[in-house]
C-alpha cells in the first residue's frame, strides 16, 4: 500500500506533456480542478475523461502506473461513497435493514467518486510529468507578483517543493521500517481496524527520527552550497512559452468551452443523445 502512493513521484521522459512550461502546466491543473467542481453531469465528466486520457497517452506515463495511486485513497472514496449513497434522501431503491439507498443517492456516490478519481489522476500527472527543480521555478514565478505585498516567494515554492519531493522519500523509509517491524514479529494486517492501528504506533518513533536526520542532512547540504535564499539569486535555464505551449493553452481553451457548452445546452445534448439512441 504505501509504494502504492504516486503523488509527488516524476516519471521521466521527453514527451510534449513533459515539454510544456510548468508555470502553465500548474495552471492548466487548477483550470481542470475547478472545472471539475463547475461541472453538473456526467456528460461533462466524459468530456473531462476524454482530455484525461489524451493528455495520459501524449505523455506516455503508463496507465497502471497512475492509476495505483489510487489504491492509497480507496478508503476515502469507499467512505464518500457510502455517505453519498446512504445519506442522501430521493426515491428509494433498495432497504438494507434501517438503511435505504435511494436513486438520488446512488447518483450522488457515483458522481462524487468519480471526482475523486478525477482530481486525483489530474493532480498526479503535474508531479509526474515534471522534475522538482521546474516545479520549484513555475511556483516562484507564479507567486513573484505577490513579492509587492510581503509575502517571500522563493522560500515559499522551495517549502512546497521539498514537501512534494520527500513524500516518496518518507514513503519509501516507512516501508522499510514496517518490514524491518514484520521481522520482529509485528503484525500490521490482521485484527480490527483499532488494533492495526495502534500497531502503527511503533512506526512513528523511528519515521520521526528518520525525517529530521533527512531534514538536518538537507539543511547542511543547503548551507555547504552558501544558499540565503532568492535574493539576487540567478537561473541557468529561465522559463520560456514555446510551442509546445500554444498547443497546450489551445486544447485547455477548447477544453473549457467544451464543458460551458455543455453547462449551458445540457438538456439539448441529453435529449439529441437520447433521440439518437433510440433510432
Amino acid at each position: 500500500m504505501i509504494r502504492d502512493i504516486t503523488i509527488g513521484q516524476y516519471y521521466p521522459g521527453d514527451t510534449p506533456v513533459h515539454r510544456v512550461d510548468p508555470r502553465l502546466k500548474i495552471v492548466i491543473t487548477l483550470v481542470f480542478i475547478v472545472m471539475l467542481f463547475v461541472t453538473r453531469d456526467f456528460l461533462g465528466y466524459a468530456v473531462a475523461v476524454a482530455a484525461l486520457g489524451g493528455v495520459t497517452a501524449a505523455s506516455r506515463v503508463p496507465p497502471a502506473f497512475i492509476l495505483r495511486g489510487l489504491k492509497a485513497i480507496f478508503l476515502i472514496l469507499l467512505f464518500t461513497f457510502l455517505l453519498n449513497m446512504f445519506m442522501t434522501t430521493g426515491t428509494p431503491l433498495v432497504k438494507l435493514g434501517f438503511l435505504t439507498v435511494t436513486r438520488e443517492g446512488l447518483y450522488g456516490a457515483v458522481f462524487m467518486g468519480l471526482r475523486l478519481v478525477l482530481l486525483i489522476v489530474g493532480s498526479s500527472l503535474l508531479t509526474l510529468t515534471t522534475k522538482p527543480i521546474k516545479l520549484t521555478d513555475g511556483i516562484e514565478s507564479l507567486l513573484k507578483p505577490l513579492r509587492a505585498f510581503g509575502v517571500p516567494a522563493h522560500e515559499l515554492a522551495m517549502m512546497m517543493t521539498i514537501a512534494l519531493r520527500f513524500i516518496p522519500t518518507l514513503l519509501e523509509e516507512t516501508d522499510k521500517i514496517m518490514k524491518a517491524q514484520m521481522a520482529r514479529g509485528a503484525d500490521f494486517e490482521t485484527g480490527s481496524i483499532l488494533r492495526r492501528a495502534k500497531n502503527l504506533v511503533p512506526i512513528l518513533v523511528p519515521l520521526f527520527i528518520s525525517a529530521f536526520r533527512i531534514a538536518q542532512d538537507l539543511a547542511m547540504a543547503m548551507e555547504a552550497r552558501c544558499y540565503r535564499g532568492g535574493e539576487g539569486r540567478t537561473k541557468l535555464h529561465a522559463l520560456k512559452m514555446g510551442r509546445v505551449d500554444a498547443v497546450a493553452m489551445a486544447f485547455t481553451a477548447l477544453f473549457v468551452a467544451l464543458l460551458i457548452l455543455e453547462r449551458v445546452y445540457a438538456g439539448a445534448i441529453r435529449a439529441a443523445l437520447i433521440s439518437l439512441f433510440l433510432v
